[in-house]
């Protein structure tokens, strides 16, 4: 019986703990940071109707056209409209994009020539080459621009860290779409440029050759490397970058607009 009591003891000892740690981590700043007012995450939170009308509020779709937005936060002078540049330059890299993916082949026989061909016999394939790589030179600069003016003008504080660590993850897709960009031409640049870059991933702590074996497709540069570098670039890292470009957006309507604490 003592020894039941006890056991018993020991399990109440251990749920009050779990339920003081859940406490401590739905408290944090981080955690709250994460989720906005009304979600059901949210330490104390009830099923009542403000809750409820919090839900809808902080829907995806209710965030496009804000109800009042801050004076100083439509000035050109203040924001450089660095933001709605860098998006703009997303959408000009999709749409040529797609127009270079009806002329280009990933096969290490066909990659260069095909470029070659674009660049020569294509129309306006030389321009729309050249949209493509500026556009995507500008998009780094902008991005990294964008997050500089964030900085300077402390937008990164209360409630907006959570939307400053989305950003962050924002520079490095887009710095990784560049990069895996850069391989497609198949010419020597690129070539070097991939196996610098896969020596690098190389040295990622515990599962660094697995990373390397993966980004490879093998265990040296090959046909297989072009492949899946270009799936990254035209398919996965657009993919990921649109859903972490949704929830920035919703997220800085939600923290209270564009710009941060004056």
């Amino acid at each position: 019986m003592a020894k039941t009591v006890e056991g018993r003891t020991r399990s109440q000892q251990l749920a009050d703990r779990l339920s003081q740690l859940g406490d401590t981590i739905q408290g944090s700043q981080a955690w709250n940071s994460i989720f906005r007012p009304g979600s059901i995450f949210r330490k104390g939170y009830t099923d009542s109707p403000r809750n409820r009308s919090y839900v809808v509020m902080n829907s995806v779709l209710y965030h496009l056209h804000p109800v009042k937005v801050k004076r100083h936060a439509v000035k050109v002078s203040y924001t450089l409209c660095l933001g709605g540049l860098s998006f703009f330059l997303f959408i000009l890299l999709t749409v040529t994009g797609i127009f270079l993916m009806f002329f280009y082949r990933p096969t290490a026989a066909q990659a260069w020539t095909d470029i070659a061909a674009l660049e020569t016999s294509v129309t306006f394939g030389l321009l729309v080459r050249n949209m493509h790589r500026w556009a995507a030179h500008l998009m780094v600069l902008s991005v990294f621009l964008h997050m500089a003016r964030v900085f300077y003008h402390g937008a990164y504080k209360a409630p907006r860290e959570f939307n400053w660590v989305v950003g962050v993850i924002l520079l490095t897709l887009t710095l990784l779409l560049s990069f895996t960009g850069y391989l497609l031409p198949w010419d020597q640049l690129a070539l070097w440029a991939v196996a610098v870059g896969t020596n690098m991933m190389g040295y990622t702590p515990v599962f660094g050759d697995q990373v390397r074996f993966v980004l490879l497709g093998g265990v040296e540069i090959g046909a297989e490397t072009l492949i899946r570098w270009y799936v990254l670039h035209v398919l996965f890292l657009p993919f990921v970058l649109t859903i972490f470009l949704a929830v920035h957006f919703w997220r800085v309507r939600k923290d209270g607009g564009i710009s941060g604490p004056l």
